[in-house]
């Protein structure tokens, strides 16, 4: 849950509340709690009462019910969408729950109480991809994705599916997306947060020896699998990958045939190892066709690197999961 999720449900049971004492339940820096806290004021969901030093908080019900109470919504489908649902304007506004659902319904020009209803509905039935670990089992799609000659990765999975029918992006797919393409470390360190307990799962479960990750193909100031890397600190040795490319470099989304695909990967992902091992991880990012994971489990199989090479993307795609379910 957001810390702007934390501070209304906090002062909707206790009324008013200080920096101090929203800090000891949130658990998070006072500089965060004071720039959230100026952002909700600056739109009018908080009331300040009080000079400094005596200045409390309380919430602005005028402002923050506006919306729900003219709302036949129950608490659990609220609940719901504070969990799953977050929206980034064109403006770069964070916006999470029924504030965000029913900023996207004005946009869409859609029924407000219909749509999350739908929206629930859908959002369950992707959830139920999930396994005990929390994670997606991505293995039987990556098999019946035609164009591979071979399937060299033992087993792939995903933290979350990157988008779902009809709403698009889901919530880490979300904070996926703005933190490569606004460089943004606060949202990278965030979804490091919701990441790092299931990578450790994964390499417990696998008995995993060595770890590698996906080097990007764009080159940015601030690199997503850099920041990934550093904040999962995983104590393990690392597998030496490089990503090589010619004089313009074409990354995998850019390409639409399969083919292509597995030609660029085939063609840009070394393998600098000498070290043997059993099982690896490989992690990435965002897995779409799979054919990048695909061919650094093969170059990590024919040097001799890896027995067993397993997968972990942040987020994957769906398609080809459908034709899974139909099966």
């Amino acid at each position: 849950m957001s810390v702007e999720n934390q501070i209304i449900n906090y002062l909707k049971v206790h009324q008013e509340a200080s920096v101090n004492e929203l800090q000891e339940h949130i658990q998070v820096s006072r500089q965060m709690i004071h720039r959230v806290l100026n952002r909700m004021l600056e739109d009018g969901y908080l009331q300040k009462l009080g000079r400094a030093p005596k200045v409390f908080y309380r919430v602005n019900e005028a402002r923050a019910g506006k919306r729900s109470s003219i709302l036949s919504v129950s608490e659990d489908e609220i609940n719901f969408l504070n969990e799953h649902f977050l929206l980034i304007t064109e403006t770069g506004k964070r916006l999470e729950g029924i504030e965000a659902m029913h900023t996207w319904c004005e946009k869409q020009k859609l029924p407000v109480e219909k749509t999350i209803r739908e929206y629930i509905t859908t959002e369950k039935k992707y959830l139920d991809y999930f396994l005990p670990n929390g994670l997606i089992n991505g293995t039987e799609k990556l098999k019946n994705t035609k164009g591979f000659d071979v399937i060299a990765i033992d087993e792939l999975y995903y933290c979350d599916f990157y988008a779902i029918e009809r709403f698009g992006k889901t919530r880490l797919g979300t904070l996926l997306h703005f933190a490569k393409q606004g460089q943004n470390r606060p949202l990278m360190q965030e979804i490091i947060s919701l990441t790092k307990n299931k990578a450790d799962t994964l390499l417990k479960q696998k008995r995993i020896e060595a770890v590698g990750y996906i080097p990007p193909t764009i080159k940015r100031h601030l690199q997503f699998m850099t920041v990934l890397q550093k904040g999962f600190n995983l104590s393990l040795p690392h597998l030496n990958l490089l990503k090589v490319s010619g004089v313009i470099p074409v990354p995998q989304k850019a390409l639409n045939k399969i083919e292509d695909r597995i030609s660029n990967a085939r063609a840009s992902i070394v393998v600098k190892e000498t070290r043997r091992f059993g099982n690896v991880l490989l992690i990435d990012d965002a897995v779409g066709s799979g054919a990048t994971i695909n061919e650094t489990a093969a170059k990590l199989k024919q040097k001799g690197t890896a027995k067993k090479v397993f997968g972990l993307a942040i987020t994957g795609s769906f398609k080809g999961f459908d034709v899974i379910q139909e099966v």
